[in-house]
């Protein structure tokens, strides 16, 4: 899903209200393909920052903020872009992703030494150019999810529409032994998971496609879906709704993070017309995953 072109060297970042954070993340994408968020006051303000290999002319992501904060009546944000320090980045991305165990699900890169714990699945998934790696609390949702499904249900055949790293299709794969195809809109994800898929050992189950959405061809004439993985945003989540339900088949799971516990109606709602409704979910920091189910055939 994101990309740099170049280690990052710099940084533009602003202060927003946590109830406008994914407006104002959704804006910060539209100029940079790594965005990230992380909370300064509880439930009240957030940081929004971009990274780029180059120095940015933001002027029209202000002008686009400026608009944005007048029509949700929220403080124009202020931007603040500088040039981060000299960094041995592989270093320092080991560094900031120890090893993580969510459930099951034993997510390490492939500098941890020691091995995978006993009754542990494990995920290898080194720190890249792609999102996903266990850290973020929709990924750890999804995981959980993940998790709790494979005590309840079979699976032959799976989508991860917005696959990132793989990690999602990787977990699915190793859970159900299914036929997972994981889809992305970025070359550069798809690249990245295909290099996971055979590190992981899951080649043979996990075929990574470029696709946006469900647009092209290879996505719907691989399904129908037992389960569909979606850990994107709001938006497009409740976009592309239609699109998830006819692909999905009758009974079937499907489930979708990336959204902030606000957007929760929204998305429930755009799913609930095209027929599915809610199975579970999971909140983790004001990030909600949720598992619908789609009806049966009568």
């Amino acid at each position: 899903m994101v990309h740099t072109e170049g280690p990052p060297a710099w940084r533009v970042s602003a202060l927003v209200p946590f109830r406008a954070l994914a407006a104002f993340e959704d804006a910060f994408a539209e100029d940079f393909t790594t965005v990230s968020t992380f909370e300064v006051e509880e439930d009240k303000i957030w940081v929004v920052e971009g990274f780029s290999a180059k120095k940015q002319d933001t002027r029209p992501l202000a002008l686009r903020l400026a608009l944005l904060a007048s029509a949700m009546g929220v403080p124009e944000p202020v931007l603040e872009q500088e040039r981060l320090p000299e960094t041995d980045w592989l270093a320092a991305s080991y560094r900031s992703f120890p090893p993580i165990r969510i459930g099951r699900f034993f997510i390490h890169g492939s500098h941890v030494e020691g091995g995978v714990p006993a009754s542990a699945i494990g995920l290898r998934i080194d720190a890249a150019t792609a999102f996903g790696s266990g850290e973020h609390p929709t990924t750890e949702g999804c995981l959980l999810a993940i998790e709790r499904l494979g005590k309840k249900i079979a699976v032959a055949r799976a989508l991860d529409m917005g696959c990132g790293t793989g990690i999602l299709a990787f977990a699915a794969a190793r859970i159900w032994g299914a036929s997972v195809l994981a889809a992305d809109v970025d070359p550069e994800s798809v690249r990245v998971a295909r290099i996971n898929a055979r590190a992981n050992r899951v080649a043979d189950r996990v075929r990574a496609i470029v696709s946006d959405g469900y647009a092209g061809r290879e996505a719907p004439e691989a399904g129908p879906y037992d389960l569909i993985l979606a850990n994107i945003l709001a938006r497009p989540l409740t976009k592309m709704a239609p699109d998830l339900a006819a692909n999905l088949k009758p009974g079937g799971f499907a489930i979708l993070s990336g959204l902030l516990s606000w957007q929760e109606t929204q998305v429930r709602n755009a799913h609930r017309a095209c027929g599915l409704t809610l199975a579970d979910r999971i909140t983790i920091k004001g990030w909600t995953t949720l598992v619908l189910r789609k009806r049966q055939a009568r």
